[in-house]
Order: structure tokens, then sequence, then C-alpha cells
């Protein structure tokens, strides 16, 4: 049985496993991807924190089923999504390159016209499930500022690590990094 790191996400408690990402760093691992009930429960909780948003933008992949049901809960349509490979729909896109603590190399995010067109003149909420560098956090601003909206807000189920202090972002809860 290996390590877990217990976090309470405004009333839930959330077991995660801790996992090694360098011989320094040690993670504890939260993962959206199957967890119906705890991605709705996250989703209306971030929803509230961007409120009079006109469209949200996440980057692939962990933030997608947030991103999917927070769109929902604010009523929007569609949501728009960073893409880490160009996909052959993407015959007109805009791109930039990011470098984030859970991605060993620097990798581009690619934004469909489509999705840059959605965002254009809105006001724009950023959300994911976890902010650590900020290295996603930053190749999605330059993606909307490309894009010709205006980002309203950045937020986040989690913090992890000196992420918690920044004072650019809303998140649910804070983890650290072990």
């Amino acid at each position: 049985m290996g390590e877990f790191y217990t976090v309470n996400i405004k009333g839930r408690s959330v077991e995660m496993p801790v996992i090694r990402i360098s011989n320094d760093v040690k993670i504890a691992f939260f993962n959206l991807h199957g967890a119906q009930d705890l991605t709705e429960y996250c989703a209306t909780e971030v929803a509230k924190l961007v409120q009079g948003a006109d469209v949200v933008i996440t980057a692939e992949s962990k933030g997608l089923q947030l991103a999917h049901c927070v769109a929902r809960n604010l009523g929007h349509e569609y949501y728009a999504v960073a893409r880490k490979a160009q996909k052959l729909y993407m015959q007109d896109y805009i791109s930039c390159t990011v470098k984030s603590i859970t991605t060993k190399a620097i990798q581009t995010f690619y934004l469909s016209r489509h999705d840059a067109d959605i965002m254009k003149g809105k006001k724009v909420a950023i959300i994911d499930d976890v902010i650590s560098t900020g290295g996603s956090l930053e190749g999605l601003e330059v993606l909307v500022n490309k894009a010709g909206g205006t980002i309203y807000k950045k937020a986040f189920v989690l913090a992890e690590g000196g992420a918690s202090l920044r004072t650019d972002v809303e998140y649910l809860a804070t983890i650290p990094l072990l």
C-alpha cells in the first residue's frame, strides 16, 4: 500500500496517492478522470468562483471534464480547450509553448479557430484542476490574449505549493509539494 495525502475541498475529504515526479519532489496526485461525483462537486464550487464569465477555457486533458461541468453550470453552450497536439480539423489555429511541473518536456498548446472565436471580445475564465508552477496557466493566458478575449478570472480546484501565495488566482483548497 502506497502513501496518500488527504485534502479537504470545501467540506469534502479527498484522498490522493503521493507520486514521486523527480528525485526531490513528490506530489499528491489529484485526478478527476472517471470520478463523476467528485468532478460535479468541484465544478459546482469552481463555477461559483467564476460567475459572470462569458466563456471557460482549460488545458487538455485533466481539466476537460471540469471545464465541461463548469460551463454547463454557468449556462454556456461551448467551452474552449487548449490541445496538446494539432488535430486535423485545426487548419487555422493559434499556439504557444509551455512547461509545467507534471510535463517532462516543453509542450505546445494549440487552440482551434472555433475556440479562439468564441473567446473574442468575451470575459474568459481560465480553469483547471491544479495550479502549481503556473506554466500551463501562462500558456492559457497567452492563448486568451491572442484570441482577443479578456481574462476575467483564473480558478482551480487545488493550489499546490507556492501557488497558494498567488493573488491573481482563486482556488478551493491547497496542497503541499511533498
